[in-house]
């Protein structure tokens, strides 16, 4: 199974409570799995609970790149979490772990 991983990478960060992940294609070829991939509806199932708020995903055509905002993400905000993961780096590197899903 070919994850996302193998056709993208992020950078991640995060204001108060929200995190914003940049997910870019490897090469032109790979984009169109990218939107195909990424929906709220998989991150939500990706990350249950540890996201209590919306997803939202917007497709960025002219760099070949998804921005990803998770609403409600780290327990609070960084100053505040108990997480590990304060600021959602680790969440950014998470997505890489979905499926990649393309029309054959």
């Amino acid at each position: 199974m070919q994850l996302l991983r193998d056709i993208a990478y992020v950078r991640s960060g995060d204001k108060g409570d929200v995190v914003s992940v940049g997910v870019l294609a490897r090469s032109s070829e790979h984009y169109p799995a990218l939107l195909q991939s990424l929906t709220p509806q998989s991150v939500k199932a990706l990350f249950g609970d540890w996201v209590r708020g919306e997803v939202e995903v917007y497709p960025m055509d002219n760099i070949e790149a998804v921005v990803v905002i998770m609403r409600g993400a780290l327990g609070g905000g960084a100053t505040r979490t108990l997480r590990l993961d304060q600021t959602g780096k680790a969440m950014g590197n998470g997505l890489l772990r979905l499926p990649v899903i393309s029309e054959t």
